[in-house]
């Protein structure tokens, strides 16, 4: 076999095995017709089986060959007459090539006991004796090693004993199958090329969507606009629809973020150059300090706003770490010590209210983002002299985490702004980055619950409740 032989035949191979929808089709037709020859060879299988017990056919025969012979006396003259008929019927079996075997005639006169007539086949055979009926009947036997139902039929005058081939499973089997393949190819042809129409037919649609969206700008993200006539690709056309909507909500968030982002940078990073130039050109000591300190101030801010901009990419990442077993409530003491000296700076009472431990098994890095956003926000627009409250608690399978102070609150018409990104209300003196509470809802939904607004302390301030649930498991 050549190179290109087999080349061609290899590329044959697979185009032939690329799974299509329409051979996936045309193979469920061809299935299906196998299926249903099958099932017809089954029904007449078992049609048969039900039908042979009886025999009717051989009954039927048996009967109109004794119904002739019953105006016969002659013995020589019924002879006659069923050897012609012994003869045209195996003449006839034969052309037909229905019945397996021969057919074999036995006739008996009723007067003397005496054979009248015997098939070639039975001449030399001891043939087992007629059981004395009224009725005609059909038994079965055994004739040198042959299987043979027996038809044995009486009038005034004859004895009639019709042998005919038992015929086998396998015989009806080979017969019937042969039979029926006939029909079935004859119809294949314009089953498949009905399925084959329809298939092209239907696919045409998606060939259509397939070729709008190929021709779509990367950056085109409007709706597919394809007004699907089919119910069945309605809801494809709707999935696309939304799947687009998504993303450019997506996009749009982003590019709004990295503006934001960029905004918010450029302000601390003009006050390091300004102040670093301070530094550098001021003869004065006393300057250059107040520079010093001015440009540590805004360090720490470009620090801080780094950091909350990489928390918030950990928390929109789709990989999510494996939730760790931790005592929620020693943990949380560790972190109110860490902010206590800001809080003594700012005379800021800081309290905590949480049972001497409490294990869970939760995503602990979430929820660090959620408690230290949450405690930062307090302290950072809780006036001198406030106070914050936080309180730690288990209620049935859910985490509960408030954090409370008695500071100037928020309007109810900015409470539901305050969670957006790089938003900060009006009138707060305060020097935020606006992502704190961004970072905690980010945190809150991904770990599954829910934050609320409230009132603070003393029916002053604000209070944000936060209630996650747990695994039972915890």
């Amino acid at each position: 076999m050549t190179t290109t032989m087999k080349h061609a035949l290899r590329s044959t191979w697979t185009w032939l095995a690329e799974p299509t929808l329409m051979r996936r089709s045309v193979a469920s037709v061809l299935v299906a017709f196998v299926v249903v020859w099958a099932v017809l060879l089954g029904y007449n299988f078992v049609n048969y089986k039900h039908t042979i017990t009886r025999d009717p056919g051989l009954m039927k025969y048996g009967d109109a060959v004794l119904d002739s012979l019953a105006s016969i006396t002659d013995p020589a003259h019924a002879a006659t007459a069923v050897a012609a008929t012994d003869h045209w019927t195996n003449i006839r079996r034969r052309q037909v090539g229905l019945l397996p075997g021969v057919q074999m005639h036995e006739l008996l006169d009723t007067a003397s006991g005496q054979r009248v007539f015997a098939s070639p086949g039975l001449q030399n055979v001891a043939v087992p004796p007629a059981t004395p009926r009224a009725e005609p009947f059909i038994e079965e036997a055994a004739l040198q090693g042959r299987s043979f139902r027996i038809y044995t039929g009486r009038n005034a005058r004859w004895v009639l004993r019709v042998f005919e081939t038992k015929r086998t499973d396998s015989n009806f089997l080979q017969y019937n199958g042969r039979a029926l393949l006939p029909y079935l190819l004859l119809a294949s042809p314009f089953v498949l090329l009905a399925v084959w129409l329809s298939v092209r037919h239907g696919l045409r649609p998606l060939q259509q969507l397939a070729s709008r969206i190929a021709q779509r700008g990367q950056d085109d993200l409007q709706s597919v606009g394809f007004n699907a006539r089919h119910g069945e690709l309605k809801p494809l056309e709707q999935s696309l629809d939304h799947l687009f909507a998504q993303l450019r909500h997506k996009v749009e968030r982003e590019r709004a973020f990295v503006q934001d982002a960029a905004h918010e940078i450029r302000t601390p990073l003009a006050v390091i150059t300004a102040q670093a130039h301070v530094m550098a050109r001021s003869p004065s000591e006393e300057e250059r300090t107040q520079a010093q300190a001015h440009l540590e101030q805004a360090i720490a801010r470009t620090s801080h706003l780094a950091q909350q901009l990489l928390d918030l990419a950990a928390l929109d990442d789709a990989q999510r770490p494996a939730p760790r077993d931790l005592d929620v409530a020693q943990w949380l003491r560790g972190a109110l010590a860490q902010a206590a000296p800001e809080a003594m700076a700012q005379q800021v009472e800081l309290s905590l209210e949480a049972p001497d431990t409490l294990p869970a098994r939760l995503d602990q890095p979430a929820f660090e983002s959620i408690a230290h956003n949450l405690i930062d926000n307090a302290l950072r627009y809780t006036p001198h002299g406030g106070n914050v409250a936080v309180a730690l608690r288990r209620e049935g399978a859910a985490l509960q985490l408030s954090v409370q102070d008695d500071g100037p609150g928020i309007p109810a018409s900015e409470q539901q702004r305050v969670f957006e990104r790089f938003y900060r209300g009006a009138g707060h003196a305060a020097n935020g980055s606006g992502l704190g509470l961004a970072i905690v809802r980010q945190a809150v939904l991904r770990m599954g619950g829910q934050v609320q607004i409230g009132v603070g302390l003393n029916g002053k301030g604000v209070g944000f409740f936060v209630s996650i649930p747990l695994p039972h498991s915890a």
